[in-house]
Parts: structure tokens; sequence; C-alpha cells
């Protein structure tokens, strides 16, 4: 296939823009030609989402591109970690597969931390073996966020193992580093880390591109670090790409790394540099094969209107037309459905908290971010059991082993607000076992068996009054289209927050309380967790 585009082309590589034709020939651009006519439209690199889970949108890849590519995402460096905690290599190559499906340029790692902790029960477990056996996939491009930090400061041969074997296959290793610092953080990096998702800071940024890591500038649904971080775009472009981590349906329908770009240019970034970030500093890290606007690359690019509005006109990838006027051109595939569900049914005496003291350890949660306090409060006591005290906002949570048929962990958590009812979730970052927040423990029970029944789900129940999406991909990922999967999020969403929840995202908070490796405290299928000293801690104290 033959064609020409014209307009003003914005040359990132070489900072210029110019008038002119891009010459498109099976896919690659074949000649740029210079002219000095004036065009209405622009052309620029395409975007690219340099660190997304995307099993976090509950969606399949084929169907994250279809949403994604009218907001000019042409590619995306994704860790298929949550489904490889559930399935393994299987689930990897489950993503790989379905992501063929789409022309988008799906970028996969080698997950590093399957299970993310030893403290916790998943699915699977990538060991060196493994690890080693996904290196050696093309398709793979690096070896994934190694969240287990501890594991390689303090010289575990596994860990230490699997950077080895990324540095054997030449492929860059992926950090994830919140609240590490000085020699600490200088040894992480020394290992062979080379990029950072979780800055809480502008300073913790600053000090870890002093150390040479590439910094992340993430705006997720859960996290939320842009405004924190855009101050370092000015001088440290170079050393940043944009990212969202994790991204809900609801908002991936609304925007995704478009949206960084027009919040970096309205913050006054110049456009060069906001440019560099989004589309150029991706591919040059992570040796993507992803056209830049020259001769002889790939014809992935945008047709804009105005690079002050950043108005998508037009996604071309390999030189076909995949989005027009914020409408995917890509047909929809079909999903074929992968599981692993083997706990059993519940009820409420699976619940009950026998009292063993009168204050208790509870999870402290803060609005927009996945880090939590570790709180002590005064356990409301009942008939001989420490139940929710509504009035206090400290409510029961718990965690259900879906690989196994045990009893659940029990805990209490203070943020959420509910006032009625409990929100369940199979969606629990990142092993994926069923955490759920309630006010009753029939509103809880009922939530949890909902979710057992349909093998995964996102649920709210109000006593016996349920409503749920269903997610029959690994207990994590909805088979139906990107549009239905969100219309149905935002249902349960404001069904929580009818409940009472004071939370902005209730659903996607709740699937943080499970990650033991961002600190304070969090609840694993095993008991309570404190991630600042990786230890396991009682609920009562003594």
């Amino acid at each position: 296939m033959k064609y020409n585009l014209s307009g003003n082309i914005i040359d990132v590589e070489n900072k210029k823009i110019f008038s002119g034709t891009i010459y498109v020939e099976n896919g690659k651009i074949s000649k740029i030609k210079k002219d000095n006519k004036k065009y209405d439209q622009f052309i620029i690199p395409g975007f690219i989402d340099a660190h997304i889970h995307i099993e976090s949108s509950m969606i399949t890849p084929s169907e994250f591109a279809r949403a994604a590519t009218p907001h000019g995402t042409i590619a995306v460096v994704t860790d298929p970690h949550e489904i490889a905690n559930v399935l393994g290599i299987e689930g990897v190559k489950y993503m790989i597969e379905d992501g063929k499906k789409s022309p988008m340029k799906f970028y996969f790692s080698a997950p590093s931390c399957v299970p993310a902790t030893k403290f916790e029960t998943n699915g699977a477990t990538l060991g060196l073996e493994e690890t080693e056996e996904l290196l050696k996939m093309e398709e793979i491009k690096y070896l994934g966020e190694f969240m287990d930090f501890p594991a390689v400061i303090n010289d575990d041969p596994i860990a230490l193992g699997k950077i080895q074997l990324a540095k054997k296959y030449s492929k860059n290793i992926d950090g994830h580093a919140p609240f590490v610092s000085q020699s600490d953080l200088r040894k992480y990096v020394e290992a062979g880390i080379s990029t950072d998702h979780e800055c809480i800071t502008e300073r913790d940024a600053l000090e870890k591109i002093e150390l040479g890591l590439k910094v992340l500038i993430r705006e997720g649904s859960a996290c939320t670090d842009f405004s924190k971080l855009i101050p370092i775009l000015e001088d440290d472009y170079q050393s940043c790409m944009f990212c969202c981590d994790d991204k809900h349906p609801d908002d991936l329908i609304e925007n995704h790394i478009n949206e960084l770009v027009k919040r970096a240019l309205d913050y006054g970034v110049d456009l060069m540099k906001v440019l560099q970030t989004a589309c150029v500093n991706p591919v040059k890290h992570y040796g993507l094969e992803v056209g830049l606007l020259q001769e002889g690359d790939d014809a992935d690019f945008l047709v804009i209107d105005d690079p002050k509005k950043m108005n998508i006109l037009k996604t071309y990838i390999k030189g076909e037309i995949v989005s027009e006027k914020g409408e995917t051109t890509i047909p929809r595939s079909t999903s074929t459905l992968i599981n692993k569900f083997k706990t059993k049914i519940k009820n409420i005496s699976n619940f009950k908290i026998t009292p063993k003291g009168r204050t208790i350890n509870v999870i402290g949660v803060d609005q927009g971010i996945v880090a939590t306090n570790r709180l002590i409060e005064t356990a409301k006591i009942e008939d001989n059991k420490v139940v929710s005290d509504i009035e206090n906002d400290v409510l029961k949570i718990a965690v259900v082993n879906r690989y196994e048929d045990v009893k659940p962990a029990l805990g209490f958590v203070k943020g959420f607000g509910l006032e009625k009812g409990a929100i369940a979730s199979s969606i629990a970052h990142d092993s994926h076992n069923i955490v759920v927040v309630g006010v009753d423990d029939e509103s809880i029970v009922n939530a949890v068996n909902a979710i057992i029944k349909k093998k995964g789900g996102i649920c709210v129940a109000n006593k016996d009054k349920i409503d749920i999406l269903p997610l029959p991909i690994a207990g994590i990922i909805s088979d139906l289209e990107c549009k239905e999967v969100a219309q149905r999020y935002q249902h349960i969403d404001s069904i929580a927050k009818e409940l009472g929840s004071t939370l902005i995202a209730p659903l996607m908070t709740l699937s943080f309380m499970t990650l033991l490796v961002i600190p304070e405290l969090k609840l694993s299928d095993r008991g309570l967790f404190s991630g600042a000293n990786f230890e396991f801690v009682e609920l009562f104290n003594t």
C-alpha cells in the first residue's frame, strides 16, 4: 500500500517543525519531503505508555488497543505480572497471543516477582528456569518491575539470578522502589535496575535521576503523582517517561497518555520536551520497534489539529489508520477463557473475630495514595466478637485465598467510609485472592460468595442485594468490550459510594490493600503484614 500525507511535521528527534509530505509504502516511511505550503493539521510521533499492567484495565490486550488508540497510544510497555501471579507462564503467553490480534505494539516483560513476596499465596511461581524461558522470547523486552527490593539489596540469590539472566539476554530491568533512598537505593541501582515509577516526591525523583535511573511520571486511576513530579520535566526531560501503571476501564475510555501530554503543556513545559518524554524516550530506553517520523521508520504517527490543543484526529500504526475522530477502526476479537479458582463457598462463621485484646492494629487509608498507615484503634466488641465500628470508620477487611480452601485472613481498615454493605474484588494485587471490606458479616460473605460463584469479579453487596461485574479470564479480566466493562464498573463504583464510601476510587483502592511491597500495613491471605519491616503483625496489641 502506497500513499502520502501532508501537514506540519513535528520532528522531535531533530527538534524541528516544518511543512511537508510523508510518503508511506508497505507500512514504512519511504520519504519525507519538505515544502513551503500552509497546512491546518500537524503530524507527530505516537504516544507510548512506558509502564502499565493491562490487566488492571480489566480487558484483554486486543480490547485495550481498541480503547487506547483513539487517545493516540500506539504502543505500551506492559508488565503482565498480574496474570502471571495467577497462571504463570501460561498467563504471560496468553497476553502475548491476544495482543497479536491487534495492530497496537505491545512490549511485554518477564515478570520478576511471581509471587511478589513469600508472605502470600498465589497461583504460580516464576523461578529462574521460567524467567529464562521468557527472557529468551523475542516478544519479551525486559525484566518486569523488581518489587521485592529487599531481596535485591540483601543479595538474595534468586533475585540476583534473575537480574543476571536479564543482563545475559541484554534486556532492561524495571524497578519499583517506594521510600528507598541513600545507600539502599544506590545498591538497588548498582544491581542493574534502570527505571522507577514509585517516586513519592520531587526529591525522590531527583535522587533517582542522579543515580542514573529513568523516572516514570505516573498518573493512573489510583496513583496520581503527575502534579508532584511534573516540575522535574523542565530540566530532566531526557531522564523521564510517562506512564499510567494502572488504568481502570472508565478512565481509559476518557483518556490515556494524551492527557499527561496536555497537562504537561498546560503546566508550561516546552512542546519538544513533552513529546520527547511521551514518544521518544521509551523507544530509546527499551529499544522498541516504534517509528519516530524518520525515513525508514515504521509509519507510526498521529494527526492532530494543533499542538496547543492536542486533539487527535487520526492514529496510524504501520501506515494503517487505527482510529479516526475518536473512534477505533480495529475490529473486536473474541477471547478464550483461562482461570484458576479453587476455593469453596464461605459462611458467616469464617469471618468471626474473637477479641484477644482491647486495641487493634488498623490499616489506615488516605485518598489517592496506595501507601497506607499503621493505626492503633480501640476494638469494638459486641457479643464476644470484634465488629466494624461504623461511627469511627474502622471496618472489617478480609482476604480469602482463592487457590486453596482455607480460613480467611481478617483485619480492620480505616478510610473507606462505608456505612452499609460491603465491597469485594478478586483483583487484589498481586496474588489476586479475594479482598473484601464491609460493615456487616452478612454483606461480606455474600459479596465473597458471589465472586467465588463467578470465578472472579468485582462486587458490591448490601445484605442480600448484590451487583457484580464478572471477570472470567484469570479472575481479573473481562471478556466484554471496554465500554461495557466501563459502564458496569461505574455502576458498581456508584453503588459503593451510595453505601457511604468517601474514596474517589474505592474499588481501585481496595485492590491495593493486599499489595505487601508498599508500606506500611497491608493484609495478605496469611495475615496483617508490615511492608516497612517485611514481617507479619498481630491484629491485637497486648
